[in-house]
């Protein structure tokens, strides 16, 4: 059942035999895919470190999480943490549009989505738009780390369980921070407690 306000989420528990640990979004994501039958343990991460990384105590605290259904160009995908599409190359971030549907509210050392909650039945979507200007980007860094940039005019936010979007041009895809290519069409579905972590 998905995180309500003032709602206690997840459980403390005794550490479960045969635990596999997944150090990565990634491997995460394709656990998921496959339906790794054994009990998983985040370790490292953008979604680990939005969970605020090693739990206290001596057990571990088991979690549902949202999963991320992704059709892009008519494939089917699995993401964890995020899914963003824009320019490819070094300067990707530097110019053209971006969007990025987060789960975790982190990408890397950025806080891309200060609201997002791996666990709220929905995904925190940020759109960057093409006017976006250069010195206008690099202020947004640098505010990143902490999640300050916002308001922007030129960033839209809202809040999504399903949503589909084409694009112009094609877009460079990274989900869980793999890149898959190039698409011109992509829909998003937040599958509410689409699997169980431990940490």
């Amino acid at each position: 059942m998905t995180i309500r306000r003032g709602q206690a989420w997840g459980e403390n528990v005794a550490v479960p035999p045969h635990l596999v640990s997944i150090a990565t979004d990634g491997d995460l994501a394709r656990a998921v895919l496959r339906g790794e039958p054994r009990p998983i343990r985040l370790v490292g991460g953008d979604l680990f470190r939005t969970l605020g990384g090693q739990s206290a105590g001596p057990g571990l605290q088991r979690l549902p999480i949202d999963v991320l259904r992704v059709m892009a160009d008519g494939r089917q995908f699995v993401a964890v943490a995020h899914v963003v599409a824009r320019r490819g190359g070094l300067f990707g971030w530097w110019r053209g549009p971006i969007l990025a549907a987060m789960n975790a509210d982190r990408i890397g050392s950025w806080n891309v989505a200060p609201r997002a909650h791996p666990n709220d039945g929905r995904a925190e979507i940020v759109e960057v738009g093409d006017d976006f200007g250069l010195r206008a980007r690099w202020q947004a860094r640098r505010r990143l780390p902490t999640g300050t940039y916002l308001p922007h005019p030129a960033i839209a936010t809202s809040r999504i369980k399903v949503q589909a979007w084409a694009f112009d041009r094609p877009r460079r895809l990274w989900l869980d921070g793999i890149e898959l290519g190039t698409v011109r069409s992509l829909g998003v579905t937040v599958e509410a407690d689409g699997a169980i972590i431990h940490i």
